[in-house]
């Protein structure tokens, strides 16, 4: 019986410790790029910190701007599974993508408020070519690996 609440202990210490992680889009053509940025910031991602003068403006670059929008849209969708795909164009990490002067938020109560609207810049053009939850996406890594170290411990522990 204690072998089983030792077990239970260690089973949830490594499956509650969670890190934070962001959602970044991966290397690839610009055009590609803006069309994962469009459809983020048209489909609820708050690409307002984008804007001229805004936080996270610098670098005015496609892929600095599309990392920020898909990280905004992962976060408000609480880090759900396939919230990361946008087709196959950005993936999780568990590297701040932060840089001087722009936070990027780590989860959905900081993931900010405020949304595109129709005349910004960066409003959704895309037409659902690029992927949200409904592709499938990414398995949630962190929990997977916690929860498959806690069994192979217990396994070699107790047998």
């Amino acid at each position: 019986m204690a072998l089983f609440a030792v077990a239970a202990v260690l089973l949830l210490f490594f499956t509650s410790s969670s890190s934070a992680t962001w959602c970044v889009c991966k290397e690839g053509s610009d055009t590609i790029l803006q069309k994962t940025l469009d459809y983020a910031c048209g489909a609820g991602a708050d690409c307002n910190p984008l804007h001229q003068n805004g936080p996270c403006f610098q670098p005015n670059t496609v892929r600095a701007h599309c990392n920020y929008a898909v990280n905004s849209y992962f976060q408000r969708k609480g880090q759900a599974q396939g919230s990361c795909d946008f087709a196959g164009t950005a993936t999780v990490t568990a590297s701040d993508p932060s840089s001087a002067g722009c936070s990027y938020p780590a989860s959905s109560s900081s993931a900010g408020t405020g949304t595109s609207t129709p005349s910004s810049p960066y409003s959704s053009t895309a037409g659902g070519v690029v992927g949200d939850d409904s592709d499938g996406g990414l398995i949630n890594t962190t929990f997977f690996i916690s929860f498959f170290s806690g069994f192979v411990i217990i396994l070699f522990w107790c047998c």
